[in-house]
């Protein structure tokens, strides 16, 4: 079973060996997005949610989350991350729609798309959280990676 990187011999997980692999500067860029309605886009660009600034929070959620990747999503590697930078865009269609967009770099062994696309994730469910009193039909997503760079497998953009 070696041709499955997450397998070993006997068939088990395991936590790919990636000491071979050269130190690269890696960077990851993810976004991800959240459609609300008008109550709740007033409320945040007004920052006059009861729970508090909704955009602030979110951002350090999303922070915390992309270096917590390794502590959930079981094959991850721990990564010392050198920068995580989360920004936002609003778009208005037939609701708002806030677009959230998560680099995260580092220079190391494996990269970063994992934390880049959880930092996304969890500002998008923080943003939820915090609004989901007044409205809880919000849509999420779509969440996905847009560019990567650095490691053997070169650059990706989508």
């Amino acid at each position: 079973m070696n041709h499955l990187t997450h397998f070993n011999d006997e068939g088990h997980a395991r936590m790919v060996d990636v000491s071979d692999k050269n130190v690269t500067a890696r960077t990851a860029v993810a976004a991800s997005s959240i459609e609300v309605n008008d109550v709740i886009y007033d409320q945040i660009v007004n920052q006059s949610n009861r729970k508090g600034d909704v955009l602030a929070v979110a951002q350090v959620a999303g922070i915390m989350a992309a270096k917590d990747t390794s502590r959930i999503i079981p094959m991850c590697h721990p990564l010392a991350l050198s920068g995580i930078d989360i920004s936002f865009r609003w778009e208005k269609s037939e609701k708002y729609v806030l677009h959230i967009e998560c680099t995260v770099k580092t220079k190391g062994l494996t990269g970063v798309e994992m934390e880049a696309l959880t930092g996304a994730s969890v500002t998008a469910l923080t943003v939820y959280d915090m609004t989901k009193a007044v409205d809880k039909g919000m849509i999420i997503g779509p969440t996905y990676l847009v560019h990567k760079s650095g490691g053997k497998n070169g650059d990706f953009n989508r």
